[in-house]
């Protein structure tokens, strides 16, 4: 275990990782924290990692060294779709060593890594590893990014479950606001995580427009 990674995953695709990645290294940064991101694997793309670049834009900062080299997001594939699929197609293997090896370097560099997953927590990796298998074997804490549109919360409940019965830790949850399509629901959602877990850190992730994550609110485990 190396207790300065974060694994962030969401509920499900377009929930709003990669922004809610960026914004809450930028709050770390605004702690005094020295922090990176990195991506498990990228698929829709080529050459560069979109999400790492939305990081970075979001962070205010250029490219690391990290990510020239490659460590922040070692796999690339150009087919939007599960990485065990994508790999597939391109007759290539994702080697978790190789992640492991870059992840430990990374930790070994900054104060916080922020690991971004991709899609939910049961999108496959390879045929027989799922992503909340890998986190589990490596007892990374998790962040969860969640929202208010209908719907979302019996995946977040699910996804909480999921965790729980793995033994995975919740560092906290990441409430975003956007997109806004029912304000009662939203409210009402947020108000029943909030009482159904007392104990677990709630930060919410505005919309681009109306703010970012308050570092102020940013639980002691990050810090």
């Amino acid at each position: 275990m190396t207790n300065n990674v974060f694994f962030i995953s969401g509920i499900d695709t377009g929930i709003g990782k990669t922004y809610a990645t960026g914004l809450l290294a930028r709050a770390l940064a605004k702690r005094g924290k020295h922090v990176i991101t990195q991506k498990l694997v990228q698929t829709g793309c080529t050459e560069v990692s979109e999400d790492i670049e939305t990081h970075r834009r979001l962070q205010g900062v250029p490219f690391t060294q990290e990510d020239k080299d490659g460590v922040t997001c070692p796999y690339i594939f150009a087919y939007p779709c599960s990485p065990h699929m994508a790999a597939a197609r391109e007759h290539r293997t994702i080697d978790f060593a190789t992640l492991d090896a870059y992840t430990h370097t990374l930790a070994q560099r900054y104060d916080v890594v922020l690991l971004e997953g991709a899609g939910g927590l049961m999108v496959p990796l390879h045929e027989h590893i799922l992503t909340i298998d890998y986190v589990a074997t490596r007892h990374y804490p998790l962040i969860l990014v969640t929202c208010g549109r209908l719907g979302s919360l019996n995946h977040t409940l699910l996804s909480i479950e999921a965790c729980q019965t793995r033994g995975i830790p919740i560092a906290a949850l990441i409430y975003n606001e956007y997109p806004v399509e029912d304000t009662e629901i939203q409210q009402n959602s947020l108000h029943y995580l909030q009482q159904r877990y007392p104990d677990l850190p709630v930060l919410l992730l505005p919309p681009a427009d109306k703010g970012e994550i308050d570092p102020h609110t940013l639980p002691d485990i990050l810090l």
